[in-house]
């Protein structure tokens, strides 16, 4: 497939519905949207008057846009193929980007006779990779190297049970993934994995030969055990929700080869292209976001939908999850002042299977959800009943939507559909890597949009801290079984009590 064309435009009436508009091949169809020519002229008039324009040159610029922590967000230099400068403090950050590219893809063309890949990381570490991986293995005919990839991220051991009880300790590689390298999650699963391999007779060099890194942090990596050739740095300017573009993606590269790895980087830059030179009017991410702003600032919405007709994509919604409330679900905005609205809630799953579960709620609940539906216009396999099954897929994808618009009204109360449910159709060429790379950012450029329109730092996350700093408190006391515990400054009562509860000795 060409790496070629990056479409930006609007698309004819003639052969694609109204309200459309087309980059890198995906086109988005907002005419269930609910919104006319002059609500969105006042949109894009809003876009401007809050410095959107500015904010995406800022962005690509390498300028501090995560302000709190006086970072830039560079992950699209991540996916430069084309290694045109991309300069952070006057100093060009693609030969490094470059290097671990080359280093990735000599590990790819290194490694034979790997049964099981045991990838350990959690929330940004784990997310895309996993959705890459889940999603590239339906693609008919592409290369796939036959390793079992395993993901390992909660520190519930029933998921690293089921993970060692399939693995061979013999033909394992283990790759460890955290920014910090002291992600609690991550380092103990690491070293119940290191354990494992021990138990099961592995050298002391034969561990070391097996453990790889994925860090910024290289001496704590070291200190673990990781050899430094195996260990592969990303950097500060990365945010983890927007790291699988990095080594982080290593196991996409690992399963179905560097180039299909490349092709999804491709499938990205293309997007950021898109998102930095269209105009507001023709620009995707930004439609998508005013669109969801339009819905807040008229329904008061406070969640939305993802389907994906695609079971290639059902872990979609998980990574968006991440990607967008843990970006923009804020209280306050830039300047420490409260938010009119932020991120809302993000759920869904693959269609038609969702239908058979809360379709009920959006179709006839009180609150009204707006909905991404996404569709792929090829089968997902090369069975012979692969071009029915579509056809009768799609249907349902295009049915739901029209019902979700134009409702239906009934004698029986119980029979009638409100209807004015506001919906995108985000429609993919087919699901290959390029094209998954342009979907996922697509949503990365429009999440980034979204906080510029609330006026929100998309790249921070203090809120997930203050429950870290408190697990380890309860983790002590949930350890010294010894006496009762008591309420206190990091533990209160309720909870004092709920600890006692657990160490007193089960029925």
């Amino acid at each position: 497939m060409s790496l070629s064309p990056n479409q930006t435009h609007s698309i004819p009436s003639q052969n694609t519905p109204n309200n459309a508009h087309s980059a890198v091949d995906l086109v988005l169809d907002t005419a269930y949207q609910g919104i006319d020519e002059q609500a969105w002229q006042q949109l894009f008039a809003q876009a401007r008057k809050s410095g959107l324009e500015q904010f995406i040159a800022d962005l690509f610029a390498g300028k501090p846009v995560n302000n709190s922590e006086n970072r830039p967000a560079l992950h699209s230099a991540l996916r430069n193929l084309s290694k045109s400068p991309v300069l952070l403090n006057g100093e060009d950050v693609m030969p490094a980007v470059a290097s671990v590219w080359r280093r990735m893809e000599l590990l790819c063309n290194k490694w034979v006779g790997i049964t099981d890949v045991i990838h350990i990381g959690i929330g940004g570490s784990d997310f895309g990779p996993r959705l890459a991986v889940e999603a590239l293995a339906h693609v008919p005919g592409i290369e796939n190297r036959g390793m079992r990839m395993h993901f390992l991220a909660n520190i519930d051991t029933a998921e690293l049970s089921r993970i060692l009880h399939r693995a061979q300790p013999n033909s394992t590689r283990v790759i460890i993934v955290s920014k910090s390298f002291t992600t609690l999650e991550t380092t103990m699963n690491a070293k119940a994995v290191v354990k494992w391999l021990k138990d099961h007779g592995r050298t002391q060099s034969q561990i070391e030969h097996a453990l790889f890194a994925v860090t910024a942090n290289i001496p704590a990596a070291k200190e673990f055990g990781v050899e430094e050739e195996n260990i592969f740095p990303f950097w500060d300017w990365v945010g983890g929700r927007y790291s699988v573009w990095s080594a982080v993606g290593l196991p996409i590269a690992l399963q179905y080869g560097f180039e299909t790895f490349k092709q999804l980087l491709a499938g990205a830059q293309a997007m950021d292209k898109h998102f930095k030179t269209a105009p507001l009017e023709e620009n995707l991410p930004v439609i998508m976001a005013l669109a969801l702003v339009y819905q807040q600032e008229q329904h008061q919405i406070t969640s939305y939908a993802v389907i994906p007709y695609a079971d290639a994509l059902d872990w979609m919604p998980k990574w968006l999850q991440q990607l967008d409330m843990e970006s923009n679900g804020k209280s306050v905005d830039r300047d420490g002042k409260p938010v009119k609205f932020s991120c809302p809630v993000v759920f869904g799953s693959a269609g038609s299977n969702a239908q058979h579960s809360y379709f009920q709620l959006l179709h006839q609940g009180r609150e009204i959800i707006p909905i991404d539906f996404i569709a792929v216009r090829e089968p997902m396999s090369k069975l012979p009943e692969a071009e029915m099954h579509h056809r009768i897929l799609l249907s349902n994808c295009l049915a739901q939507a029209q019902a979700l618009a134009n409702g239906k009204q009934a004698n029986n109360p119980n029979e009638t559909y409100p209807g004015k449910r506001p919906s995108n159709l985000l429609m993919l060429p087919k699901l290959n890597a390029y094209y998954l790379g342009a979907l996922l950012a697509l949503y990365e450029n429009r999440t980034a949009a979204l906080g510029a329109l609330w006026n929100i730092n998309s790249f921070d996350q203090p809120g997930v801290e203050l429950g870290k700093v408190l697990a380890k408190p309860i983790e002590k006391a949930l350890a010294s079984r010894s006496e009762a515990v008591q309420a206190s400054e990091n533990i209160d009562s309720i909870t004092a009590a709920r600890i006692n509860f657990l160490n007193s000795p089960a029925k």
